[in-house]
């Protein structure tokens, strides 16, 4: 009896420490309000733990339409630390300080951005404008947040006034570059043109590909050769956007590659093939399962002229290097081949050590039906290594362009007004050091 007394006596220490520590931890979960606020479920003391001794960077905003340069934006944030919160303004306060809704719905643009390699925790119902109280309360309080950041164009509320000024003032404010040639402007411009003109070519401008159609043969999907519009928005893009301003760089591959990842011996290699234009949240829940099926995702992204060839029209809306950016910046990929064949080969699979090709279970209307996808998986199924995984129809590139179709009116009177501040924009920018 002594000898269990003397050893519950030694053991008081430890049941103490262990309940203050939970007390602790209760009281962290507490200040830090419901785990909501951290994307994978995760406790809020969890992440409250993860998140100390690093310098923590908050960066927010809208992110219609979520593309590459939101996630270079997210890139360059994250360089100017170690743990970036990205905030998502909530669909009310965009219609108030910018007199509509955005394209993508507020689930989507969530999705986007949590599946971005670069973002550790996302805060929704963040306000359009950081004022002094929100900065303090939250941002620096709750959040424990060193800089506030924000690319070098102005943003600007309803009257006029800095967005930024609160955390400028609070000299907690950092700048990195925009991200030149992609805005949301500019892809809406593209779906109201409805033009091939932004494609990467390896043929003649005036090669018509196999499958395709005239961009003016429907008058749904585009607007007519001497339409008044087609000629605004061809200037605007021309002189601003990604029809003329995106320069793909070798450098900005290998940012976006990085960290490089190679499959450990004896890894599982999953492998999908795909348009994967403009990276919509379908895509983000297909690439999670498919990477789920193994230990390393390669996803292989067609080029322009076979994406036209399949799928007709104007599509692809993106060109091959500004879709391999968005894919390469999912976290559930492992590594992209720029400008992958349609057919997977014998030698595509002994290269890369493919274990499984996957594709989903809904399928695009190519210009050759299903028959297509036959031959493109035709040896992956006869050596059994093929799967289908469960995708649902919605939410794909055509239902965004029908949104903006539906809504023609109130686009245009948006791409008119933010085309002229992109116009502004260009004709005062100065060089800005890129992280």
């Amino acid at each position: 009896m002594d000898k269990i007394i003397a050893m519950a006596g030694r053991a008081m220490p430890l049941v103490h420490a262990v309940a203050a520590g939970w007390i602790l931890l209760a009281f962290v979960d507490r200040r830090l309000g419901q785990s909501k606020s951290t994307p994978y479920g995760l406790p809020s003391w969890v992440a409250f733990w993860r998140r100390q001794k690093k310098t923590i960077v908050w960066i927010d905003g809208c992110y219609d339409m979520t593309h590459f340069g939101h996630f270079n934006a997210f890139r360059q944030a994250k360089a100017l630390g170690d743990y970036l919160i990205v905030g998502l303004n909530p669909d009310s306060e965009v219609v108030r300080y910018k007199g509509s809704a955005p394209l993508f719905k507020e689930e989507e643009r969530l999705q986007a951005i949590k599946a971005c390699k670069w973002v550790d925790e996302v805060v929704e119902n963040v306000p359009y404008v950081l004022d002094e109280k929100y900065l303090n309360e939250v941002v620096f309080g709750q959040y424990g947040v060193d800089y506030v950041v924000h690319g070098d164009d102005p943003c600007l509320d309803a009257d006029g006034n800095d967005v930024f000024a609160s955390s400028k003032k609070a000299g907690k404010y950092r700048e990195i570059k925009r991200t030149e040639g992609v805005s949301t402007t500019d892809l809406v411009g593209r779906m109201l043109l409805m033009t091939r003109d932004h494609h990467s070519r390896e043929t003649s401008p005036t090669t018509k590909s196999p499958g395709a159609t005239s961009s003016s043969s429907d008058g749904r999907w585009g607007t007519s050769p001497s339409s008044p519009l087609k000629e605004k928005i061809g200037q605007s893009l021309g002189r601003v956007a990604g029809f003329a301003g995106f320069l793909p760089t070798s450098r900005r591959i290998a940012e976006f590659s990085a960290p490089v990842k190679r499959p450990e011996k004896g890894d599982r290699v999953v492998y999908v093939d795909g348009a994967f234009d403009l990276l919509l949240p379908c895509h983000i829940r297909f690439l999670e399962k498919a990477r789920a099926l193994g230990d390393f995702l390669i996803v292989g992204v067609h080029r322009d002229e076979e994406v036209n060839r399949y799928k007709g029209r104007n599509y692809p809306i993106m060109n091959l290097q500004e879709r391999v950016l968005g894919v390469l910046s999912c976290r559930f990929v492992g590594e992209v081949i720029i400008g992958a064949p349609w057919e997977v080969t014998n030698d595509m699979i002994t290269t890369f050590n493919i274990s499984i090709v996957a594709h989903g279970s809904q399928y695009d209307a190519t210009a050759g039906g299903r028959g297509d996808f036959d031959v493109a998986y035709k040896l992956p199924k006869e050596m059994g290594i093929f799967r289908e995984i469960l995708s649902t129809p919605d939410g794909g590139v055509a239902e965004i362009i029908e949104r903006v179709l539906e809504n023609r009116k109130e686009f245009e009177k948006k791409f008119n007004k933010k085309s002229a501040q992109e116009n502004a924009y260009y004709e005062k920018k100065k060089y800005v050091h890129e992280g």
